[in-house]
């Protein structure tokens, strides 16, 4: 006799799927967006774990970035040079025009840049016309540390389906009206400033003074500081309260770098900027304009227009002043470094053959606040520079055409600024050496063919 089995009991049902499993089975247009809510949903719902909005925010900030792009959405990058030391911050720029090629319709701000190991490092995007209509943009920014002997580093760019989140703001520079028109600027090493149209009228008062020379605020930290020392006025940031000082006397005189025209005897400089005009700003690179009114060079009237480059990571920034004048085919254009008025003693060096010019400044102050580099180069190329000097400075000559742009890097460094790199004028002057010697070897980059 046959019997029947009992009837099955149901079949319970099922449990709902997780946020992990739903993303995992969402078709992989969507996965990307989906993985991003998931992972900020759940570090925001774990109060009881400490986690801070912050965290929250990197949490949220790595799902959006670590999708992996479609192979229509990304190609490489392999950079190369032919130096067996090392060169940090070396900085690596792609026209935007290149980057579109091969990544059409791409928007400005989702595009994430990784290296060999597949990690987003920090990169940023330039563009200098943003009013453009369409908006094309300029370049695609990063840095890299090449160690000694590291010959190559390989790169992807990558769409991103969302906006990438900001990176740490090493670069920055803003117009400081509210104390009489300085225009500041600076990196992660070391900062600067330059005086505008308020400090030349009554409204300056005591300080009131003429001067297109350079001043160098000696900074410690890694952070920006120009807007936390504004904050504390003028005479506290000339006390080291633990991020640095400004010590440095530039006057008149040409301070770290400040430009004129030379007439074979003495200098003829230009009143304080005139405009200024901000192209990028951090957090890697910083480009700003400053233009100086027409001025009297030996009866020659002059104008310029100096650009400033500055890149994270480094101690000198290159500038493209660009004169005009007419009745001459060329002016000698004098570089300077100021010589230390008070309370210091220098030293000076340089290499007529290689372009560049440095001074040692030892401060003779009560908390022995240690010395300050600062320095002129020309790039590998140029035509080679002479030298002069007067009372108050030390200069590299070298021609100008009009309306040509006249490139060379500034800059200065602090023996007190917390990185150990430069305790003696030996090891600034080393520094100098191979900065122009990485100059004349510079980085070769391949992209990947347009499909």
């Amino acid at each position: 006799m046959k019997t029947k089995a009992p009837p099955a009991p149901p079949t319970p049902p099922a449990p709902p799927a997780s946020p992990a499993a739903r993303v995992a089975r969402a078709p992989s247009s969507v996965r990307f967006v989906r993985a991003a809510r998931v992972a900020r949903a759940a570090v925001l719902a774990a109060p009881a774990r400490a986690i801070s909005r912050a965290a929250a925010a990197l949490a949220f900030a790595a799902a959006v970035t670590t999708a992996p792009a479609a192979a229509q959405d990304a190609f490489t990058v392999t950079v190369t040079h032919d130096l067996a030391t090392a060169r940090p911050a070396e900085t690596i720029v792609i026209p935007l025009k290149e980057v579109r090629a091969r990544i059409p319709g791409m928007l400005l701000d989702c595009v994430a840049v990784r290296d060999a190991k597949g990690r987003v490092i920090p990169a940023q995007v330039t563009n200098f016309t943003p009013g453009a209509r369409p908006v094309l943009g300029d370049d695609l920014v990063w840095q890299h540390d090449f160690a000694p002997g590291e010959k190559t580093a390989a790169f992807t760019i990558e769409r991103t389906a969302r906006p990438v989140p900001p990176f740490e703001q090493k670069t920055f520079a803003r117009h400081v009206p509210e104390r009489l028109d300085d225009f500041a600027f600076e990196n992660d090493l070391i900062a600067h400033r330059m005086y505008g149209p308020a400090l030349d009228t009554v409204a300056a008062g005591r300080s009131r003074m003429i001067s297109s020379g350079i001043d160098v605020w000696a900074k410690s930290a890694r952070h920006p500081i120009i807007n936390r020392w504004y904050l504390k006025g003028h005479d506290a940031y000339h006390v080291n309260s633990g991020e640095g000082l400004d010590m440095y006397d530039v006057g008149t005189d040409r301070g770290a770098g400040g430009t004129g025209v030379w007439d074979g005897a003495r200098i003829h400089t230009s009143h304080n900027w005139a405009t200024w005009r901000i192209l990028a700003n951090g957090p890697i690179r910083t480009v700003f304009e400053l233009t100086y009114a027409p001025w009297d060079a030996d009866g020659v009237r002059v104008t310029e227009t100096k650009r400033f480059t500055i890149d994270a990571g480094r101690n000198l920034h290159q500038v493209e002043s660009t004169f005009a004048f007419a009745g001459r085919d060329t002016l000698t254009i004098a570089i300077g470094l100021s010589k230390p008025r008070r309370n210091a003693t220098h030293t000076h060096a340089s290499d007529a053959k290689t372009g560049w010019l440095a001074n040692w400044i030892t401060y003779n102050r009560p908390r022995g606040e240690g010395s300050i580099g600062t320095a002129a180069l020309l790039p590998a190329g140029a035509t080679p520079a002479s030298l002069a000097e007067d009372k108050g400075n030390h200069y590299l000559l070298t021609p100008a055409a009009p309306g040509q742009p006249l490139r060379y890097h500034i800059g200065a460094c602090w023996s007190q600024d917390g990185t150990g790199r430069f305790p003696t004028q030996a090891a600034w002057e080393a520094y100098l050496a191979d900065f122009a010697h990485r100059l004349a070897h510079p980085l070769a980059v391949t992209l990947s063919p347009t499909k």
